[in-house]
């Protein structure tokens, strides 16, 4: 794995120099700014970097304009970024991590931890496949609009990498285990479930179902905005988000608005059918006072309920009692 780690401290670079070389089979570039990385990503044309390690606070250009930067390159897309920083307040974990951050470790970095997950990093990047943007995607798909894509498995995460404070499962994943290292409880997770998301699975196509995905993600994103938030795509119909501790969501209200604007938008399948897709939540989750495998149960328990909700909206439509639910 060739990895391109950015820190304007010298000592800091030499010691990752020495600590990654003492793992074997990689390979580490430095560079001591965000302008000497872009420089270096200019020119490294030929192989590329299989892995980012950068600093949040430099001079000039920070690690997560950074990160930025490199998100927006086709070729990086989903590269791994690790956030390798002193910074363990919430605000910076909570910027990294919505600017593209797939991991998170506070210096001064324990050696075999930091090792640990560099391997998980070199598993992630063996297993991935090279993709595209999403814009280049869609401009195939609509020049060719009977082309085959690799199918999507239901309960399967997707990437989505356009949409305002959607992170990918396992940058989530590391997300909350970071807030469990240092301590910073307090917040809120919830999630929507798509109804009859299994219909929309089974009926249209991989690169129709990955739209509709995208839109609704946009849409709920689009109704969380003036919210801090991270939200990401879990599989199965769901999204799971985690909120600033100082909002608590009135989970009725924003499903009326979430369905509302799912409404207005019209989303389509190639043919022209309208989808009419909309959503249910479940149970919002305080996070105080849970750490570790306690959070990461409440994003499943999040998960389960919306799903569960989902469902039963869909079983109820054929009762007669139906007065006061939800959009």
């Amino acid at each position: 794995m060739k990895i391109l780690a950015v820190d304007d401290d010298p000592i800091i670079l030499e010691l990752l120099t020495q600590f990654v070389a003492s793992f074997g089979k990689h390979a580490l570039v430095t560079a001591g700014s965000g302008n000497e990385a872009l420089d270096l990503l200019a020119s490294d044309t030929k192989a590329g970097f299989d892995c980012f390690m950068l600093d949040i606070q430099m001079p000039g250009m920070d690690g997560m304009e950074l990160a930025r930067q490199i998100r927006a390159m086709p070729d990086h897309v989903e590269t791994p970024i690790v956030m390798l920083t002193a910074m363990s307040e919430k605000r910076y974990i909570d910027g990294a991590f919505g600017a593209g951050a797939t991991d998170y470790v506070t210096k001064p970095f324990d050696v075999p931890e930091l090792q640990t997950r560099i391997e998980v990093i070199d598993r992630l990047v063996r297993n991935r496949k090279p993709k595209g943007t999403k814009v280049f995607v869609a401009e195939t798909l609509r020049a060719q609009p009977d082309r085959d894509m690799e199918n999507v498995e239901l309960h399967a995460p997707i990437s989505l990498h356009d949409v305002d404070n959607v992170i990918e499962c396992r940058a989530m994943e590391n997300y909350v285990a970071q807030l469990s290292r240092s301590s910073l409880f307090g917040s809120t997770v919830f999630a929507f479930s798509i109804r009859k998301i299994e219909g929309f699975h089974s009926t249209l196509s991989a690169a129709e179902f990955k739209f509709l995905i995208e839109d609704v993600a946009e849409i709920i994103s689009d109704t969380l905005t003036g919210r801090q938030f991270l939200m990401t795509y879990a599989g199965n119909g769901t999204y799971v988000c985690i909120t600033e501790s100082g909002w608590r969501p009135e989970m009725e209200r924003l499903t009326d608005q979430v369905n509302l604007y799912l409404n207005r938008a019209h989303i389509m399948s190639n043919t022209g059918q309208e989808l009419h897709p909309r959503v249910s939540t479940g149970a919002a989750i305080r996070l105080v006072w849970k750490s570790g495998d306690q959070i990461l149960n409440a994003l499943g328990q999040a998960q389960s309920s919306a799903e569960e909700a989902a469902q039963e909206h869909e079983r109820l439509k054929t009762d007669f009692f139906q007065f006061g639910r939800t959009a």
